[in-house]
């Protein structure tokens, strides 16, 4: 009977392939600074009341109340849809990368609901951000723009 031996020159090679494959596979997106985790939010985007302007590329909305946000240093988003207020967890990463999560909102019945929300799920999509001056535009996975917000005065 002959008796098998062992292959122990396709070990490495397997090894090495396992590591190849590894690199070559798709690397993470930026990272996101959970606010729990760090000594707190900065940038241009944090501590700035930030007034409704277009949804989408041209699209003004009309309210009673002007949809408006604020981040706090740690992190906290508070502000209005235009007709109810909400809260939420806002992550800030590398390449203007935005994440809001958890958000909350009042339940109020308002003439404008269909726009409040459209206000709110610009938010809870976004995933970029861009400040050009006095302007804030958020940007969705697509890199479409889903709308743009000017600094209060």
């Amino acid at each position: 009977m002959k008796r098998l031996r062992p292959r122990t020159g396709l070990l490495p090679v397997l090894a090495l392939a396992t590591l190849l494959l590894n690199a070559c596979s798709s690397a993470p997106g930026p990272q996101l600074n959970d606010a729990s985790q760090s000594t707190g939010l900065s940038g241009p985007v944090v501590g700035q009341r930030w007034n409704l302007l277009l949804v989408g590329t041209d699209e003004r909305l009309s309210f009673a109340e002007t949809p408006f946000f604020t981040i706090s240093k740690d992190g906290k988003m508070t502000g209005s849809d235009g007709c109810n207020r909400f809260t939420g967890q806002v992550n800030l990463g590398e390449s203007q990368r935005i994440d809001v999560k958890e958000l909350a909102t009042t339940r109020m019945a308002c003439p404008q609901m269909a726009d409040a929300k459209r206000v709110t799920d610009m938010l809870d999509t976004a995933y970029r951000y861009l400040i050009d001056h006095d302007r804030l535009v958020f940007f969705g996975p697509d890199s479409r723009v889903l709308g743009g917000w000017r600094k209060a005065h």
